[in-house]
């Protein structure tokens, strides 16, 4: 899948945030998402496997837009690019590590956690940033609390978000979706059981449809 013409925050209510540490869950776990109504995953680059993980989905499962997560410096950005990563997301915001994403290409949601890093997104030119770690950072009163002082801002809440939590942050006006781990758990993974991620990635696509 190409890259998006529309707001990354727009395409799913939830963006599976993914660690492999089995290659050869890559293409397995991606189906699963798609087939549950989820056709956008982010792989954190957290493992030796990451990239190629990556890359094996890129080229195998097309109906899904696969981005690099827990991008932290300069050359991860172009490590993903030439992975087939479709977008990046970052835990943070660095000046070279913002203006090496912005560089590339590709959308991408710079990590903020406070209202100053917030800005200083919005200073160069970007709307739309992760929220992370979501719940350790204030949660969803916090985020709620910034609508006023930062309209421009969306945003992408990552980090302790769950199943039970998810609806409170959708129903933000600057909130477009959010990141959860729930959807992946690593017992499902290292059982092969895609079953159980299809199930949750299909009560996860349904949040956006219930008017929370």
């Amino acid at each position: 899948m190409s890259s998006p013409s529309e707001s990354l925050l727009s395409l799913v209510p939830v963006v599976p945030v993914v660690v492999i540490d089995d290659l050869a869950h890559a293409v397995p776990v991606a189906r699963a998402l798609v087939a549950g109504g989820l056709p956008v995953v982010e792989l954190t680059l957290r493992t030796p496997v990451a990239l190629d993980a990556i890359a094996a989905i890129a080229a195998e499962v097309p109906d899904i837009l696969v981005g690099a997560g827990t991008v932290v410096s300069p050359s991860q950005v172009e490590q993903a690019v030439e992975a087939g990563a479709g977008f990046l997301v970052s835990p943070g915001s660095t000046p070279s590590l913002l203006a090496e994403m912005s560089a590339c290409g590709l959308p991408f949601l710079p990590g903020t956690a406070t209202v100053s890093e917030a800005m200083a997104v919005l200073e160069a030119g970007r709307t739309e940033m992760k929220f992370f770690p979501a719940e350790a950072s204030g949660g969803a009163a916090y985020l709620r609390s910034l609508a006023s002082p930062l309209p421009a801002a969306r945003f992408c809440p990552t980090g302790g978000i769950t199943a039970a939590t998810a609806a409170s942050y959708l129903a933000l006006p600057n909130v477009g979706c959010v990141g959860g781990s729930w959807l992946t758990p690593a017992d499902a993974l290292a059982a092969g059981d895609w079953d159980r991620v299809r199930a949750l990635a299909a009560e996860a696509a349904a949040l956006g449809t219930s008017g929370s």
